[in-house]
């Protein structure tokens, strides 16, 4: 029997997850996703770089400059030399299928500070990182796929709880990229 392929992401943009997980975002400001894939990030996908990598700050760091972007510390241009780093840490990890999802992960989430539409990488590779983190690789690709729908109806459950209801000032997000 062949080993399953390691994927570097989720890709059904159809899944019942996805398609739930994105009308919750077409609902919410740019401000709310930023605060809510940053805080998201750094409590679980941080984690799962730094066991692998913990030495190396760059996607800690990409957090971080979103957050000061936030506070009005840093202007996108800042941001963005943070942004990068992290996500060349993440090419740099190529054959750590977890700390690599990881950096993707928080790569994308970081970046929501310039388009609000980055934040479903939480989703696309932040969940994998947390499936082959809890079941490892070498299992079915519909058992990581499961793993991974429920990790987002976990990101689902943690964006309600900051939801703004009837919020304003929806970020318009175009998801043809």
């Amino acid at each position: 029997m062949s080993m399953p392929k390691v994927r570097k992401m989720l890709s059904d943009w159809e899944a019942p997850h996805i398609q739930s997980l994105m009308k919750l975002i077409e609902t919410q400001s740019k401000l709310t996703l930023v605060h809510w894939v940053v805080d998201y990030s750094e409590r679980v996908i941080l984690p799962l770089w730094s066991k692998n990598y913990p030495c190396d700050q760059r996607p800690r760091n990409a957090l971080n400059s979103a957050r000061e972007w936030i506070s009005g510390a840093i202007k996108l241009p800042q941001a963005k030399i943070a942004i990068l780093e992290c996500h060349a840490a993440a090419r740099e990890a190529e054959g750590n299928p977890i700390a690599q999802a990881a950096a993707r992960a928080i790569g994308q989430c970081a970046s929501t500070i310039h388009s609000a539409r980055h934040c479903i990488g939480l989703a696309f590779y932040g969940a994998i990182a947390v499936a082959y983190d809890q079941l490892g690789t070498d299992v079915l690709w519909s058992q990581i796929e499961q793993c991974a729908a429920e990790e987002c109806k976990r990101m689902e459950a943690d964006l309600h709880a900051i939801a703004v209801e009837n919020e304003p000032n929806r970020a318009k997000i175009d998801w043809k990229c």
